[in-house]
């Protein structure tokens, strides 16, 4: 037999370019445009013509005007008593509507005439150094203007040609959005303009100012977003000047260096694909830019869109925290990606909101140590409207756990574990284990849960046992366990009995066998964009698949999932549908999953979307014929497409129940494909090859010593395992196909 290598040193791997996007011009409206960002700072690039537009946005600038906090009322003895009643009218009473919502407010943009005889023309990012080249036509010659984001600042630079003289104009978004401003209490902003730069103040009825300014010169512009400390006029303007001169005083070309500096790094790093499938490679490559702009360490943490806010509305969702998977699909990437402490600012934030996550569970559930973390809040944590069931669904605060101590898991940060994330696994514990009740027999249950988003907020969108909630209790019990050993302390009781007594997923028959139901007694009945039933497979990973006891159960519950299809699916629900099919082996529609996504749920600027672009594939604000299709704003998120990246991660690697598997999703047509620097729990670098069908090499890096589990990749062929310079390997006996 031919002998494969496992090979624990690094090895080679071709050297590729990134797969940067393009863009032909006109991108008539922001989210067609291109992208740069430090995660406090957005700036979207678009136009047409011979105007060029970019729309500046923050995600930390939030008018926290309404919202609304748990209630004495609304406790969860309360809220199953009115549920079981069949009481609506008292739910509705329960749950009142706020008279308004917290919100990120829209900033505005500056567009540049670039004067007569000029078009735009096309557009193309360097990923490796954030830089953004627009290439205009005047007359006969092809210019370059190019642009970058100052990463610390936020501050755009502009180069422009010695052949182009551009007029700035401030567009505040005020002036499109002056009835939405004015309902909010707002008042105009205060605009300031001479021959070399200009910009505006905006004032907020509560909250800090935030002002925009550009300048030109010497065939350079800067652009900056700040928040004044000054409150007078005359001081804000000096404010203004100072910022810009900052910025000025740096520079296109040293700006441009530093960035090129911090995006080497960034990328060095990162793990390098080399996939057979242009339309995937794209968006891992520009997925991965996105997300460092996004989620930056030290800035703040990633909204639904993330630093890029449209100036022509106000943010669909406010632009806000959702936690029933939309803030963990937007970080996903951070774990195989070999990007770990982008998710840091994330945590900090929610380590700043115990306080509220604390008094949350005592009004809930009454419980004094315990955390409770609703779906969608703003970044004080305070709710944003009157969603009973996202304000009930504690899987939002066990999925933030998990999410916690996967970070342990792959960084080995036990000091982490210790201060942070052990202690919210507790709290989240503790109100999961007073809503449960005891049978007889000792059979735990969840009297009255929900399925995110079944239902809406309907009477009826509740259930006994739902799949959902199972799962992710499921998951916090085991990791609680693990983690309690890696601490050297006792887990809590209420764990091992959640293991043993409570069950996995709700099981509904259906024939010879059973499928997964929603919750008890109600399996999935139509297309539906949460898959929070099928949980348990991804991503939770609380059931093996493959076992006598799931294999046939899983294979069930998505023949019924499969049947309902994708006809009222969103946009980020696509790439968790991939994943899925991953986990099960389908790589083949793993990939189309993606492909999909890529075709009906981006727009031609790249743009990531929550509802279908086209017609034909689903009814999620699209009609089922194009030239019918509804009125309004696409709605730009970051999910979906920071979902994708995960998921084609996972394509080649992930690991099921502590068994790392390669290749899993990847399509047996990808005859030659390979990867390098994908992180593994434990801390562990991988890299792989597989030509004509067959794996080839294996290569692991560990900074520390660990154990690795791997399903045998090599098939029937025998191995080797090659050690590196500074390597100890042992070679544990293996069983049922583990390396």
């Amino acid at each position: 037999m031919k002998k494969q290598n496992l090979d624990p040193t690094p090895a080679s791997f071709a050297s590729r370019r990134l797969a940067g996007p393009a863009w032909r011009f006109p991108l008539e409206r922001p989210h067609l445009g291109a992208l740069l960002g430090n995660a406090d700072v957005g700036a979207m690039v678009w136009g047409e013509g011979r105007t060029l537009r970019v729309t500046l946005g923050r995600p930390d600038v939030w008018d926290h005007s309404g919202g609304s906090a748990f209630t004495a009322e609304q406790t969860y003895a309360n809220i199953r008593a009115t549920l079981e009643g069949g009481d609506a009218d008292r739910l509705k009473a329960l749950f009142k509507a706020p008279a308004s919502r917290p919100t990120v407010v829209p900033l505005g943009r500056v567009e540049f005439d670039l004067g007569a005889g000029t078009r735009l023309d096309t557009a193309s990012l360097d990923l490796a150094a954030g830089a953004l080249e627009i290439r205009v036509a005047k007359g006969r010659r092809a210019l370059v203007v190019r642009m970058v984001m100052d990463v610390e600042s936020g501050a755009v630079h502009i180069a422009w040609p010695r052949e182009l003289k551009p007029a700035a104009v401030c567009v505040p978004a005020w002036d499109g959005l002056r009835a939405d401003f004015e309902k909010r209490g707002f008042a105009p902003p205060t605009r300031f303009a001479a021959a070399d730069f200009g910009g505006w103040v905006q004032t907020l009825p509560r909250d800090p100012a935030v002002a925009c300014a550009w300048t030109t010169a010497r065939g350079e512009s800067a652009l900056v977003v700040f928040r004044p400390q000054a409150a007078e006029d005359d001081a804000v303007l000096a404010e203004a000047a100072g910022t810009l001169a900052d910025a000025w005083t740096r520079g296109f070309v040293r700006t441009a260096r530093e960035a090129a500096a911090w995006w080497r790094a960034y990328w060095r790093d990162a793990p390098a694909l080399d996939i057979p499938n242009p339309a995937l490679q794209r968006l891992h490559d520009y997925g991965m830019y996105k997300f460092a702009c996004a989620t930056r360490p030290g800035a703040t943490p990633c909204t639904l869109q993330g630093p890029w806010v449209e100036d022509y509305q106000f943010p669909p969702w406010s632009n806000d925290y959702h936690f029933n998977i939309n803030v963990q699909m937007c970080y996903w990437p951070a774990y195989h990606g070999n990007r770990l402490e982008h998710l840091r600012p994330l945590f900090d934030m929610i380590r700043g909101w115990l306080p509220q996550l604390r008094e949350n569970a005592r009004t809930f559930i009454g419980v004094e140590d315990g955390v409770m973390l609703p779906h969608a809040v703003d970044d004080r944590c305070r709710c944003m409207g009157n969603f009973w069931t996202g304000m009930m669904d504690h899987g939002c605060t066990m999925w933030i756990a998990e999410m916690m101590f996967r970070y342990v898991r792959y960084s080995g940060d036990r000091r982490f574990l210790r201060t942070d994330a052990y202690p919210f696994m507790r709290g989240a514990m503790a109100v999961f284990a007073a809503m449960l009740e005891t049978a007889p027999d000792g059979a735990l249950a969840l009297p009255v849960g929900v399925s995110p988003e079944f239902r809406g907020d309907r009477p009826d969108a509740w259930g006994r046992n739902p799949s959902f909630q199972l799962a992710c209790a499921h998951r916090l019990a085991e990791d609680l366990e693990t983690a309690a050993a890696m601490l050297g302390e006792t887990p809590p009781p209420v764990c091992a009995q959640i293991l043993a007594k409570l069950p996995k997923a709700a099981l509904v028959p259906e024939g010879h066998r059973a499928v997964i139901a929603l919750w008890e007694g109600l399996k999935l009945p139509e297309s539906h964009r949460h898959h929070s039933h099928l949980a348990a497979i991804a991503p939770f990973d609380a059931i093996d698949c493959e076992s006598p006891e799931w294999a046939e159960i899983v294979e069930a519950s998505l023949t019924n999932w499969i049947f309902h299809g994708p006809g009222l699916w969103s946009g980020w629900c696509v790439p968790w549908a991939s994943m899925i099919h991953t986990r099960v082996g389908n790589a083949a529609m793993a990939e189309m999953w993606l492909e999909i996504w890529e075709r009906f749920f981006t727009n031609r600027g790249h743009g990531t979307l929550h509802d279908a672009g086209a017609a034909g594939i689903s009814l999620m604000g699209m009609n089922a014929v194009e030239s019918r299709k509804r009125p309004g704003a696409e709605i730009m998120q970051l999910d979906g497409g920071m979902g994708c990246v995960a998921a084609i991660h996972e394509m080649l690697l992930h690991d099921r129940r502590g068994v790392n598997c390669l290749f899993r999703g990847a399509p047996a047509r990808w005859d030659d494909v390979g990867f390098r620097g994908l992180l593994a729990p434990g801390g562990v670098l991988v890299g792989a090859v597989r030509r004509r069908g067959g794996v080839q090499t294996v290569t692991l890096e560990a900074k520390t010593a660990t154990t690795f589990r791997l399903a045998n990749p090599f098939g029937g062929s025998s191995y080797r395992i090659r050690r590196g310079a500074n390597a100890a390997v042992k070679r544990l006996v293996p069983a049922d196909g583990v390396i």
